[in-house]
């Protein structure tokens, strides 16, 4: 099975939503690099070491304070498969532990966080994270009904990058330039498609 999206799937999910082809792909190329797998097969992740300490309580800030930690950091961040043996740690810490990991965790094309599972249209986060692991088109579904969910799909068609990334990326969308990276990759893919035509 390809896991991978093709042109279509963008055509049908923009048709679906109203909004263009080079908005969605700009949007997966800012927050995963274009790609929702890793070569070994396994989605991408990014742990987030800070909203693990927020799930738990911070009890595990002193015995793990790579793993947990109560303010926000990229200096723990090893980026790639390693993501998965900080995951792991997190997960065997103790009780609860798991799904509190997971849902600190973000996952595949669209780096979406476990925590929204709900919004993504999932009744568990173990039930995310499995779909996670089988195709981008699942990422793109999640995608989809999370933007619809959080009322951003206006955002999207119109191209309001700032508050598109506000919201999707959080309170620090400016300080890493989500809205400047997303419309740039907007204006790169809508010139590909001017020259493919």
């Amino acid at each position: 099975m390809n896991k991978q999206l093709n042109e279509q799937d963008y055509k049908n999910a923009a048709f679906d939503l109203g909004v263009e082809v080079a908005a969605l792909k700009a949007v997966a190329e800012v927050e995963s690099a274009g790609d929702g797998f890793l070569p070994d097969g396994y989605p991408k992740i990014l742990f987030e070491g800070h909203l693990f300490s927020k799930y738990t309580g911070g009890i595990y800030d002193k015995v793990e304070p790579t793993i947990s930690y109560p303010v926000w950091t990229k200096e723990h961040y090893l980026g790639g498969k390693k993501e998965y043996d900080r995951l792991h740690i997190a997960m065997a810490l103790g009780d609860g532990t798991r799904d509190a990991a997971l849902k600190a965790t973000s996952w595949g094309k669209f780096q979406i966080l476990g925590v929204n599972f709900k919004d993504a249209g999932y009744e568990k986060v173990s039930m995310f994270v499995h779909d996670m692991h089988i195709s981008e088109i699942q990422h793109l579904k999640a995608f989809v009904n999370i933007i619809r969910c959080w009322q951003l799909v206006d955002a999207l068609k119109y191209l309001k990058w700032e508050i598109f990334a506000r919201r999707y990326n959080g309170p620090g969308f400016k300080k890493n330039q989500y809205d400047e990276k997303m419309f740039e990759a907007y204006m790169r893919f809508k010139a590909e498609e001017r020259k493919a035509v």
